[in-house]
C-alpha cells in the first residue's frame, strides 16, 4: 500500500481517528497540520480539484480518498481484497 497522507487540523476528532486507524493498521502515513503549515482551504481545493469543506482530507499516494468515512471504507475494501 502506498503512503497515506492526512491533511488535518488540531482539535479535529475525525483527523485523530484517521491517524489512529493508520497506527492500528500499521500503515505508512504522514499527517500534515494545515494550520502549522499555513495551508488554506483554497490550497487544498487546488490539490484535490474540487471544493473542500471539511478535514481530514486523505490521500493514498496521489489518489484522493476523501474524509474519514471514505478512508475507513477504503481500508475495509483493501483488506477484503487481500
Amino acid at each position: 500500500m502506498q503512503r497515506i497522507t492526512i491533511f488535518g487540523r488540531p482539535g479535529c476528532g475525525f483527523c485523530t481517528r484517521a491517524k489512529q486507524l493508520c497506527e492500528i493498521k500499521e500503515l505508512d502515513f504522514r499527517y500534515i497540520d494545515i494550520h502549522a503549515e499555513n495551508i488554506s482551504k483554497e490550497d487544498l481545493e487546488k490539490t484535490i480539484g474540487k471544493p473542500v469543506t471539511t478535514v481530514p482530507q486523505i490521500f493514498h499516494g496521489q489518489q484522493h480518498i476523501g474524509g474519514f468515512t471514505e478512508f475507513s471504507a477504503f481500508i475495509e475494501e483493501q483488506e477484503s481484497t487481500v
